[in-house]
């Protein structure tokens, strides 16, 4: 099979090559994906870059944790998935050496999710990373139902899906950061009632303003590093804020302020979710699928050998939504 991958870390057009390797045979609970779409997200373009680690924990590694495609062979114990289904997967990547930048991707069955008749893979291969936050960091501590809820960076891929889910769910009002009028666009496309522009405004005085001084119930944080005297400063008393991201290892917080408005923190990473939550959350998500109500906001979709463009362009932060590799 055709597959991209590194082994070493560093530029993408240094390291990554596209390789023809034996495809892989699934085993007991296990499925094999002949894969339509690979989905690129921050975290494999940080990992392939070195962000975290400069060591790899394989000799090899196919990259991309997100995909789509249709189930091609199935191991023995797997009942609940056939050949010819059409699914999505999660985590391909996460504590494995073969994500989805190949045409074939073998995994434990549990993480290929039925995708439903109206649902292509292009958005299927959104899913993984991006949804399965957003539906958490919504749905956690009770949800959001009559709440005003705050959710950063609304251009990109985990708060636009955030947005949508934030109003299906009952939030009485979502509002949004953006660093453009472009960005803002299309934050206020996916549902944020309000948008401010963190680089010209003061994002908590505008929160304060717009909810009478009281603060938002909840804020969805993807850059905490940057943002959290922001955000302690932004949500109200015995409010919640939940980081699911930072881009850098170490975040100062504004103890006494966090301490005086009583302040709940909730970390959380989507690869290590409990059971429990992440079934909660496939399941979530295949709902707003099947009723039809969640929008995909994809950026570019390039072929398998260029996905070092692809990289460098989620890389740069310049792209507002998916990138998607397609592999047929």
């Amino acid at each position: 099979m055709r597959a991209a991958c590194y082994e070493r870390v560093g530029p993408a057009s240094e390291v990554l090559q596209l390789v023809d390797i034996p495809t892989p045979t699934p085993g007991v609970g296990e499925v094999r994906v002949r894969l339509q779409c690979s989905g690129v997200n921050p975290s494999d373009v940080k990992t392939r870059a070195g962000a975290r680690s400069r060591d790899l924990p394989f000799p090899r590694i196919i990259p991309h944790s997100d995909g789509a495609g249709v189930i091609d062979a199935v191991g023995d114990g797997v009942t609940q998935l056939e050949p010819g289904d059409r699914v999505w997967v999660w985590n391909a990547a996460w504590g494995r050496p073969d994500g989805t930048a190949a045409e074939f991707v073998v995994l434990p069955a549990e993480q290929a999710v039925p995708l439903p008749a109206n649902t292509g893979p292009e958005a299927g291969a959104c899913l993984g990373i991006p949804a399965l936050t957003a539906w958490h960091a919504v749905h956690c501590h009770g949800g959001v139902r009559g709440q005003t809820v705050l959710i950063p960076g609304g251009a990109g891929a985990v708060a636009y899906y955030a947005i949508q889910m934030a109003r299906d769910a009952g939030a009485a009002r979502v509002l949004s950061t953006v660093s453009s009028e472009a960005k803002a666009e299309i934050a206020r496309e996916a549902g944020a009632e309000a948008v401010f522009n963190y680089r010209e405004q003061d994002v908590a005085a505008e929160v304060m303003e717009v909810t009478g001084g009281v603060g938002a119930d909840r804020i969805i944080e993807l850059e905490f590093a940057a943002n959290a005297a922001t955000d302690v400063a932004a949500v109200r008393a015995n409010g919640l804020i939940v980081a699911f991201g930072a881009n850098a290892g170490e975040v100062h917080i504004p103890f006494f302020p966090s301490i005086l408005k009583n302040v709940l923190l909730q970390f959380f990473i989507v690869y290590n979710l409990p059971p429990e939550d992440r079934a909660a959350a496939t399941a979530g998500v295949t709902d707003l699928l099947e009723r039809g109500v969640l929008r995909h906001r994809i950026a570019e979709r390039l072929p398998l050998a260029e996905i070092a463009t692809a990289h460098d362009h989620v890389e740069s932060g310049a792209v507002a939504g998916n990138v998607i590799i397609d592999l047929e």
